[in-house]
């Protein structure tokens, strides 16, 4: 029995890919181990969002050899699938995969492993017009499962490689969907994550008119889910229509990741994000009106090329006003192969440094002053794991709460009141009833 181990770098799509390979690899027997362990086959499951991913990607590739020197390494994913000539060159590499031979690649290395030639098996996924399955089990995150929907990304930003790396929009059967969390119901899991690389997009490329919403309210039918859980998506997606909709929806949670990346018109458009800050404000508005409790967050990125103290300075000032829960700060990395790695105006590494620290600082100030608004509330908290004792899990809007428990909660969704606040969580008096 070959031992596999597997290393998974990125997004919850990758999370989810990395499960699905794993499971293939259960059905022919092999035995599954933990990555620092020594194993016959490490699988590198690459990222490449950011240079710093590529970078992660190579040392970890390398890494690997180390544990095992007469291992097959074998790398796959998004890094793979655009640096192929990059690949060729790290010589611990024995099998290279694109994100289309996830499906087969046990098939593949079994044949490596009788043949012993050094190939790459990387097929173009540009021209890929359908939603490849991947295998029927989920990845689960302890109580709550992540569903992917859809891969690919027409949106083409400027600053991102994504697209190159993930082909154009395909999305999945919605029966396949369906199908796979009546599964995940069976096994007491109460949350569901919906995922993909755009879901915003999901439905676009079917001939009949079906779209996210329609999905939603497909999944909020399902006896057993308690909560569905939106991935990030594209502020676009959230017109009247769409919120209409969704807010009579009662499984829904009530946090929402929205991408603005900059508060600056001028910047937007440079990265063509094909929005302005009056349309996501308008966007904001209309959630904060459908839902009392919101939670949004976001990704800003700063130091993008040609942003003047001027840009940043609006940026601050749009984001002071929309008062975001969290925001999730990248100090803008060149990623070779998009536009804008060959824009001139590059910024300097203090600068985004600076800039960086300021937005940090408010994300904090912002979401330790709407934690502190909890204090003395109930709310309704999924337990998720239990650590010396205290009990961690999410609000339905997303907030940390942890709480001491001598009874056994786990899984479990309880009324609590909340004692006490800090910048990432909430302190819960744990209550005795358990629905």
């Amino acid at each position: 029995m070959k031992k596999v181990a597997f290393i998974t770098l990125g997004c919850k799509v990758n999370q989810y890919e990395t499960n699905s390979m794993i499971q293939q690899f259960l059905q022919k027997g092999y035995q599954i181990v933990e990555a620092t362990q020594k194993a016959d086959i490490y699988i590198i499951n690459t990222c490449t969002v950011t240079n710093m991913s590529d970078r992660k990607s190579r040392q970890m590739l390398r890494r690997v050899k180390e544990l095992n020197f007469e291992a097959v390494v074998v790398a796959c994913g998004c890094y793979v699938q655009v640096a192929k000539k990059e690949v060729e060159e790290i010589e611990e590499i024995d099998l290279a995969l694109g994100n289309n031979e996830k499906k087969e690649i046990v098939e593949i290395i079994e044949k490596y492993l009788k043949e012993r030639q050094k190939h790459s098996e990387i097929q173009d996924v540009m021209g890929q017009k359908e939603y490849v399955e991947l295998g029927e089990i989920t990845y689960t995150e302890k109580t709550r499962a992540v569903i992917k929907v859809q891969d690919g990304c027409d949106r083409f930003c400027t600053y991102c490689i994504i697209p190159y790396a993930r082909g154009r929009v395909r999305s999945r059967k919605p029966e396949n969907i369906i199908a796979e969390i009546e599964k995940i119901v069976q096994k007491g899991i109460k949350e569901v994550v919906i995922t993909g690389i755009h879901i915003a997009s999901y439905g676009k490329d079917f001939k009949k008119e079906y779209r996210l919403i329609d999905l939603l309210e497909e999944i909020n039918q399902i006896n057993g889910i308690h909560r569905i859980r939106l991935g990030s998506i594209e502020p676009l997606l959230i017109t009247e229509a769409f919120v209409e909709r969704l807010s009579r929806l009662e499984k829904i949670c009530h946090h929402f990741h929205l991408s603005l990346q900059s508060g600056c018109n001028e910047t937007l458009k440079r990265m063509n994000r094909r929005y302005t800050i009056e349309d996501f404000k308008s966007i904001v508005e209309r959630l904060r009106e459908a839902y009392e409790d919101v939670i949004l967050t976001t990704d800003i990125i700063v130091g993008f090329p040609q942003e003047s103290q001027e840009e940043f300075k609006k940026t601050y000032q749009f984001l002071q006003e929309i008062k975001f829960y969290k925001m999730h700060i990248f100090k803008y990395s060149p990623r070779k192969g998009t536009k804008a790695a060959q824009m001139t105006g590059q910024i300097d590494g203090k600068i985004k440094e600076e800039r960086s620290r300021k937005l940090i600082e408010l994300s904090n100030k912002n979401q330790k002053a709407y934690n502190k608004k909890y204090v003395g509330k109930q709310v309704e908290v999924l337990l998720e794991e239990e650590k010396n004792g205290f009990y961690l899990g999410h609000t339905k809007n997303y907030i940390l709460a942890s709480g001491k428990s001598e009874q056994k909660l786990e899984n479990n969704i309880i009324e609590a009141k909340c004692i006490g606040a800090d910048i990432d969580h909430i302190l819960l008096e744990m209550q005795k009833n358990v629905t």
